[in-house]
């Protein structure tokens, strides 16, 4: 017997209320957690199925995929890039994201803050870190992660939002939420964007304040 086609409208209600029960379970008030739809690489109607159910913050991974399917209609909405940025896009970035989440390296810094001044627009700017040191994946090593805010802000004049991480496929996610927590805590940091479809509630309990969740939404991707 086939499987009833997925419903993205049910399906984010069905993740809010996860996020809004994780929340108070943590003692935490559940408007202090933006859910961002990972809309990179869905199909077209099923984002349109979570935009009409009144979701507006989504996260893209490359700039030219979120340009092309967001600049027809990018009013009321705020976008987040969650993937790395290469330097030579940072024009692109800055000119089209509410929200930079991968910032990770001293060249990126440089050009961020180069576009900045340049169009006179400020995205606001997350330090991804990189919790499992994992060499394949983008990410500051914690050991690095204090010098390097330290640097955007005395050097580059950044007003750093917040951390983002993408924990280690293969390990317990809690360790590595904590270790955010830790970082962001001790560089006076408040907002840590962590936890996907799998480990959001998780991430919710370890002090999230915003969650990237895709699959629990759309389904598998197009």
């Amino acid at each position: 017997m086939s499987e009833p086609p997925h419903d993205p409208a049910a399906a984010l209600a069905a993740v809010l209320r996860r996020i809004d029960k994780a929340a108070r379970a943590a003692g935490r008030d559940p408007a202090d957690v933006t859910l961002t739809a990972v809309s990179k690489q869905q199909p077209p109607e099923r984002v349109a199925a979570v935009l009409i159910a009144g979701q507006r913050v989504f996260g893209e991974n490359r700039v030219q995929e979120a340009r092309a399917r967001w600049t027809e209609r990018r009013a009321d909405l705020e976008l987040r890039l969650i993937g790395p940025l290469q330097s030579n896009k940072a024009g692109e970035a800055v000119a089209f994201f509410d929200v930079i989440e991968s910032l990770d390296r001293d060249k990126l810094a440089r050009a961020l803050a180069g576009e900045i001044q340049a169009q006179g627009r400020s995205p606001r700017l997350y330090v991804q870190v990189n919790t499992g040191e994992e060499p394949q994946k983008a990410g500051v090593v914690p050991a690095e992660a204090d010098a390097f805010l330290k640097a955007c802000r005395d050097t580059y004049g950044f007003n750093i939002e917040g951390l983002m991480c993408v924990p280690p496929a293969d390990e317990e996610p809690a360790m590595h939420f904590a270790l955010l927590a830790k970082i962001a805590a001790r560089n006076g940091l408040r907002k840590l964007s962590m936890g996907m479809s799998g480990d959001f509630e998780t991430a919710v309990r370890f002090g999230a304040t915003s969650v990237r969740v895709g699959s629990a939404l759309f389904g598998g991707r197009g």
